[in-house]
């Protein structure tokens, strides 16, 4: 056996190194071939550039031309009575347009009877001592019948310019020339005759000279009928050619480059013999790859048999993970005014996304939260804090306090700086009195029906007001701020990590709050059974199906979480637009806490014209609480909101000593500061913003009671 396995692993390298070396054959074939197609394309390419170039100066040329031609018929039918009138008018013309080599005018047959029977005006450019000249004659006659002339001919029969085949003109411009024709009439509209503008066929080959795109490349240019215009290419018999024609539209004549092939691949043939040369090192190297691969096979084998395990192990660690949180919806049968649903998709196998809830005491404790990081270590911190959620909360209710102990143990034991953001709730499952403190995290979204409206509203989607306490586990002994509001039946509560928020699409655009509160508003407004439990559900996976649609095929870059809580509607159930909106806020004794005040007082969706006054009483007020209530510093001040359509009350109350600020004496606002006692001013600031103010002691508490009328 031991003997068999190196023979059969050298048959298995030779039969690499053979494929190998076929393979590489065939790729270096291709690959010349490729090249070779290549390079025809582009110096096919390139020519046809080159002769569109030529195509277009010849064109301008012969445009000129036409349109000197027609100058000239104009010329002549304006002075057709004065036959004497033609030899100015042919000068005239050679006078200003250089390219023309002779112009013509010739007339049909006795025309003019005091002529004879041929009257062809020309005027040709000829050398005098070495200086251009113009010669202008009458060259009509027996030895030069034009009557007969193709370009006569072909000129007298058509309303357009014409273009002649080439011919060597003896009577006018004495060299090979092509010419343009135009008919000339008289008044009454028949044909008098024809204009005959000539153009020297070295004309056209100095205008071709720069075709030589190639050495040995040759250009050419034939007339409709294949008559060379210019000289003949110089090609020799057996070398192979490759021929470029393109055709000149105004003449239709055909301007060709030819290229040798020889001098084409070239350089081709040169980087073939290299390629071959890097081919034969490229088997050496392979032969010395397949020697040493053959060593490392088995730790490959070894590598990859671990990775399974791996990933065994994660997928074991992921079925862990997601059976520590709650999975069997409707959660609770007993309450038919409670539908809950909730959904984690972890980016990789694992993920610090999570939530919990419970019921314990006839309230409902829950939390959604998200650790930052992601993997295994996110999933063992994802752990920790739900078992630390359970431990706490078991006999704890107070929100800010389940927070602030959280916080004092994950910040006790952070070696790796890994924190946690974490919306905590504890709702009254009798009232709706919703408790909560957020730890850092995304603020959830709070949708309240209405009664239809004159607007024909239905919901009213918004984010819950939040104070941004830290996350947990940053910084141990910090003190979390508990908020209130009242959960209606009929009313939502959507929780989510950024996941959802984040996500992003190919474009590199994120889903964000403005699209998600579009979403939640669209599903909510179709809805008209409030008893479904079912809901929750559904409303999970329109938002599920929203973000998929708006991602496409971008990859998932985040954990995405989602909790909804809906309290439903029951036989008995009050009219919930008749119950205030109710929000409270609990602050430590400390000025520096003041600043919190007006992003909880944007919460209340008090007017725009009343949200900066109030703001101000109300700073006022608690600030002068926290100055007189607590001499010692240390306490507490819980303020109190209930609004309805036609006021707003605030209720402020201390377990501070004894103290009515409203017995304080009016501040008199005509003195100087100088004459002024110190005080007085704040009470007089609230008294002037609210409607009505006033104290009493109850329950060994100073409470103060502000109000104002939202209509007035």
């Amino acid at each position: 056996m031991e003997e068999k396995k190196p023979s059969f692993r050298r048959k298995t390298s030779f039969w690499i190194i053979v494929v190998a070396a076929v393979v590489l054959e065939a790729i270096a074939c291709l690959q010349y071939f490729c090249s070779q197609y290549a390079i025809k394309q582009g110096a096919e390419t390139r020519a046809k550039i080159e002769l569109r170039s030529a195509e277009l100066a010849i064109n301008v040329h012969t445009s000129e031309l036409e349109a000197a031609a027609k100058s000239l018929a104009m010329m002549a039918q304006y002075n057709i009575k004065n036959p004497q009138a033609m030899y100015a008018c042919t000068r005239i013309l050679l006078q200003t347009i250089d390219n023309v080599e002779s112009a013509g005018v010739a007339f049909r047959a006795d025309y003019y009877k005091q002529h004879g029977r041929w009257y062809e005006v020309c005027s040709s450019r000829t050398g005098l001592e070495g200086d251009a000249a113009i010669y202008t004659r009458q060259i009509g006659g027996p030895n030069h019948d034009y009557l007969n002339a193709e370009w006569f001919q072909s000129g007298i029969s058509r309303d357009s310019c014409w273009w002649s085949e080439p011919y060597l003109d003896e009577a006018g411009a004495k060299t090979m020339v092509v010419s343009c024709t135009y008919p000339i009439y008289d008044p009454d509209g028949s044909v008098a005759g024809v204009v005959c503008i000539d153009m020297s066929l070295d004309k056209l080959t100095h205008i071709s000279e720069y075709l030589q795109v190639y050495k040995d490349s040759y250009y050419s240019i034939t007339s409709n009928k294949g008559i060379d215009i210019t000289d003949k290419p110089d090609t020799v018999p057996g070398r192979k050619y490759m021929i470029i024609d393109e055709e000149i539209d105004a003449t239709g004549w055909k301007i060709s480059i030819i290229i040798p092939e020889d001098i084409l691949y070239a350089d081709l043939k040169k980087l073939g013999f290299l390629v071959t040369i890097l081919m034969l090192l490229g088997l050496a190297l392979l032969i010395f790859i397949v020697y040493r691969a053959g060593r490392d096979i088995k730790r490959l084998m070894d590598v990859n048999s671990q990775k399974e395990r791996m990933l065994r192990e994660l997928e074991i660690a992921r079925n862990i993970q997601m059976a520590m949180l709650p999975k069997t919806f409707p959660p609770y049968h007993n309450r038919p005014d409670l539908s809950m649903y909730g959904l984690i998709l972890p980016a990789k196998e694992v993920g610090g996304d999570l939530y919990d809830f419970y019921e314990r005491d006839n309230k409902l404790f829950f939390c959604v939260g998200d650790v930052s990081g992601k993997g295994i270590p996110a999933s063992l911190v994802m752990a920790m804090t739900r078992s630390i959620f359970r431990s706490i909360s078991a006999h704890e209710h107070d929100v800010a306090m389940i927070a602030g102990q959280m916080n004092d143990l994950m910040s006790e034991s952070n070696e790796m700086n890994m924190f946690v953001t974490l919306f905590i709730g504890v709702m009254d499952l009798k009232t709706g009195e919703l408790n909560y403190c957020n730890a850092g995290h995304n603020a959830p979204v709070l949708i309240e029906r209405t009664k239809s409206s004159e607007d024909g509203k239905q919901v009213e989607t918004e984010l819950l007001p939040t104070i941004p306490n830290l996350p947990l586990g940053i910084l141990s002994g910090y003190t979390y701020t508990p908020q209130t509001t009242t959960i209606h039946h009929c009313d939502t509560l959507f929780l989510y990590t950024d996941g959802l928020t984040e996500a992003e699409n190919i474009h590199n655009e994120q889903f964000g709050e403005e699209r998600m509160l579009k979403t939640l508003s669209a599903f909510e407004n179709k809805q008209t059974d409030y008893s479904d439990p079912k809901k929750a559900q559904e409303e999970v996976e329109t938002m599920l199906a929203a973000v998929h649609e708006f991602v496409g095929e971008a990859e998932q870059s985040d954990d995405l979480t989602m909790l909804v809580i809906k309290r439903l509607t029951t036989e008995g159930e009050p009219d919930k637009e008749e119950a205030p909106l109710k929000h409270s806020i609990i602050m430590r004794n400390d000025i520096q806490q003041i600043p919190t005040l007006a992003e909880w007082i944007e919460g209340l969706s008090i007017p725009d014209a009343l949200n900066m006054t109030i703001n101000l009483a109300l700073e006022e007020a608690v600030t002068n609480v926290m100055l007189y209530a607590y001499p010692n510093g240390a306490g507490k001040v819980l303020i109190e909101a209930e609004r309805d359509k036609e006021k707003i009350t605030f209720v402020i109350s201390d377990h501070g000593i004894p103290f009515d600020p409203t017995q304080s004496p009016e501040a008199d606002i005509s003195l100087s500061a100088e004459e002024r006692a110190i005080g007085g001013l704040g009470i007089h600031l609230v008294r002037q913003i609210m409607d009505d103010i006033h104290y009493e002691r109850k329950d060994d508490m100073n409470v103060l009671t502000l109000v104002k009328l939202l209509n007035r």
